[in-house]
């Protein structure tokens, strides 16, 4: 799941008080999960915006609405002709939800309510860890399902450096090393031998380093004639 956190109130203050209409627009998905975006946080960042305006002696329009994803144009196509009524949108979706409305509403602004940080995973209520980079070139299969990408700090990809200390990172005695994790479980699956095998430099253009990526399903897109 993508991960963020709702920005703080002044930042976002900062960017809509000039706007007279403004619309609150949550996703139901991802960042719902995480309590950072779904639509209860966005009625109550709406409250909030407000509340803010009345004690500023502004006078606005704040509305909120909320879909099941931003990422997909079938759930908020049937809202656009309402959407474009507003002076701006604040979404509370990921970074790609941001994107990918304001390529699609014309000349109305599309601003950020939160931060997206990372892909993640649950291991408690409340409790968000980054598991995996989205690098593109994935390698799980040889280094136990652990991703050295997103949990070694420097992303190394033959081993720890200098500074792991008893299975933590040098960066912080509360991060685990990525490495020290990966080595003890392959050990537990009999297939440490594995790690001898020296990798390649990595080709990183297959990350963001070379530009928006792009995944075309070509059977599909005959299909919808696309």
């Amino acid at each position: 799941m993508i991960v963020g956190e709702q920005k703080p109130f002044e930042e976002i203050w900062e960017m809509i008080k000039s706007f007279r209409k403004v619309l609150v627009f949550g996703c139901n998905t991802c960042v719902a999960i995480c309590h950072a975006g779904g639509g209860k946080e966005a009625e109550i960042l709406a409250s909030l915006i407000r509340m803010k305006a009345i004690q500023e002696g502004i006078g606005m329009e704040v509305k909120h609405a909320a879909i099941e994803r931003h990422c997909e144009p079938e759930f908020f196509d049937p809202m656009m002709e309402d959407i474009k009524t507003n002076d701006v949108v604040l979404s509370t979706a990921c970074g790609v939800g941001v994107n990918f409305l304001a390529e699609r509403i014309g000349d109305i602004p599309v601003f950020p309510g939160i931060n997206t940080q990372f892909f993640g995973a649950v291991p408690k209520a409340g409790i968000f860890v980054e598991l995996c980079a989205g690098c593109g070139n994935c390698i799980l299969h040889l280094t136990g399902g652990i991703c050295p990408i997103a949990r070694c700090a420097k992303s190394l990809m033959n081993g720890p450096c200098g500074g792991t200390n008893k299975g933590k990172c040098e960066i912080s005695q509360d991060v685990d090393c990525g490495w020290y994790l990966i080595v003890e479980r392959m050990k537990k699956l009999g297939a440490l031998e594995k790690l001898y095998e020296i990798q390649p430099l990595r080709n990183w253009s297959t990350a963001t380093y070379g530009g928006p990526r792009r995944v075309v399903l070509e059977h599909i897109k005959d299909i919808e004639g696309q």
